[in-house]
């Protein structure tokens, strides 16, 4: 488990709807000082909140973000891109540029951050993903998030031995700049960045961060057309 009081946390795409939440929440738990990491990073109010440039696609900046950012405890893997196109109208360079940020990305950035964790205690790493890591109705996105949800179950593991615990976060629709063309029902992003934290303290290895993640994590388990109702096979 690991405590947000007199942490240092790192957050990328700490512009966006939830990284904004997760500074915001991270300064309310008494971390010591937040890296609010983006590719085009914006001024803070807040002394505790340091402007970082970080882009997740550039191994270089990634290095460079490493080198500044010593002390850290926490790593919140939070940029992503979403893409609702099909496979079949999909170009394979916009396939490979949503799995550049969305996964290797992630990956990139904890390969950077592990020894700095276990150089300063183990750590953390959260890495946000989706329900649509067990649903494939996001075609490339999902595909994206299933990886990201297998290296985060690995890097678990390998991460286990340097006392780095390592958090998969899961949700649905947050109510975001990301998904303001989404009719569905959408959280709050309070809603989900508490979640994800409580779970953090708790040590909890996955969170599941709102009801469509619990639903949908759970039908795992039953026939696939319980989440894809359209493949049972038609009666005569």
């Amino acid at each position: 488990m690991t405590d947000l009081d007199h942490a240092v946390v790192l957050i990328t795409d700490a512009n966006g709807g939830l990284g904004r939440e997760f500074v915001r929440q991270a300064l309310a738990g008494g971390a010591a000082k937040v890296y609010a990491a983006a590719r085009r990073p914006q001024t803070w109010d807040d002394a505790r909140v340091v402007p970082l440039p970080l882009d997740v696609t550039n191994p270089q900046s990634i290095t460079s973000a490493a080198k500044v950012a010593g002390d850290v405890t926490v790593v919140i893997n939070n940029a992503g891109i979403a893409h609702r196109g099909s496979y079949l109208e999909t170009t394979l360079a916009d396939v490979r540029a949503i799995f550049e940020t969305n996964t290797f990305g992630p990956l990139e950035v904890t390969r950077a951050f592990a020894p700095i964790l276990a150089a300063n205690g183990g750590g953390a790493v959260i890495n946000i993903a989706s329900v649509l890591s067990w649903l494939a109705r996001g075609a490339a996105y999902s595909a994206s998030k299933a990886a990201l949800w297998s290296i985060t179950d690995a890097l678990r593991l390998e991460l286990k031995g340097q006392g780095t615990q390592v958090v998969g976060a899961y949700l649905g629709y947050a109510d975001t700049p990301m998904t303001t063309d989404v009719t569905a029902p959408k959280s709050d992003p309070a809603d989900i960045v508490a979640a994800i934290y409580a779970g953090l303290a708790a040590g909890e290895p996955e969170v599941l961060a709102d009801h469509t993640s619990r639903s949908i994590r759970a039908a795992l388990s039953g026939p696939l057309t319980n989440l894809y109702p359209e493949l049972t096979p038609a009666t005569v």
